[in-house]
């Protein structure tokens, strides 16, 4: 990895869309290179956590607001961690899978459907938060690093007067920024450099991931395409992203090839985000005469 920086730096790209070529090429050789050991523990230990019906995701929530990872008993075991004497069980619901019978006069005319599997009903079932745990800890994913300065500012504003609404909600958690179509969410509580990049991540859907282009991608498409253009602008701008964008876009499924085909849309949306950074945008009132503006054609095209 330390090659392949040293290339790009040796080269000084000076222009804006230097830079974006270079960080998307150093991008797609993170990608090429394959999962990183981080990437493949933390893959190992999530596919052993199981995933929970809304509703009972509203019970743990209730149950422990404070819950971020929950398991039950013997997956922690399997995971390293011990459940805590005394730790008190958070309730939800599993459900009870049987065997449902055909009639023999169904299943003689099918014989592949003589026996299917049905749900029962549900039964209670107990499940412990990390927080209630104790053992080896569990694989992290990289995180961007660094100092963006006002460059939050400075893309708040730009969406803001595209129309595009922020908040700060935490109710959104897992998910670190969730793109609503002319609104964004941003978990908070992240640091600067993993603000900026989620808010850049969540930009780039609203700018790229609109209803026609929305319903012809699928979500592994988007979800490279949107951490690809995270990547770019938080290189451009300085952050230290290491291996955090390929390893997100690989728990999407993403790959180089798939990048490649999208390197088009990529370069356009993050060089009119770069171009938002440059400077505060201004009100019309405030703005001088041959200010140019960003158009909804514009988005359109970058998209």
């Amino acid at each position: 990895m330390s090659n392949v920086a040293t290339t790009i730096d040796s080269k000084k790209p000076t222009t804006k869309q230097e830079i974006i070529v270079a960080n998307i090429k150093l991008l797609i050789e993170q990608l090429e290179a394959g999962n990183s050991d981080a990437l493949t523990n933390y893959l190992t230990a999530m596919s052993r956590f199981h995933n929970y019906s809304f509703g009972n995701v509203l019970e743990i929530a209730r149950q422990m607001p404070t819950a971020t990872r929950v398991a039950g008993f013997w997956t922690w075991k399997n995971l390293g961690r011990s459940v805590n004497a005394g730790a008190k069980g958070i309730r939800i619901l599993a459900p009870i899978v049987g065997v449902k019978r055909k009639k023999d006069s169904e299943a003689e005319k099918d014989i592949t459907k003589q026996n299917i599997r049905a749900l029962l009903g549900f039964r209670n079932a107990y499940v412990f938060d990390i927080s209630q745990t104790n053992g080896v800890d569990l694989p992290e994913l990289h995180t961007v690093s660094g100092d963006p300065g006002e460059s939050i500012d400075r893309l708040a504003a730009f969406l803001r007067s595209q129309g595009i609404q922020i908040v700060y909600n935490p109710k959104i958690a897992p998910a670190m920024g969730v793109s609503y179509g002319g609104r964004i969410a941003i978990l908070p509580g992240q640091s600067k450099a993993e603000e900026f990049s989620t808010l850049v991540h969540e930009a780039a859907h609203e700018m790229m991931h609109k209803a026609e282009r929305r319903t012809a991608t699928t979500k592994t498409v988007r979800e490279t395409e949107a951490e690809a253009v995270a990547f770019v602008v938080g290189k451009a701008i300085g952050l230290v992203t290491g291996s955090a964008s390929a390893d997100y876009i690989n728990l999407y499924h993403g790959n180089a090839s798939l990048l490649a085909e999208s390197l088009e849309v990529v370069q356009q949306t993050a060089n009119v985000i770069l171009a938002a950074l440059e400077a505060p945008v201004q009100n019309e009132a405030e703005a001088p005469a041959g200010t140019p503006e960003l158009s909804e054609a514009d988005l359109q095209e970058a998209a």
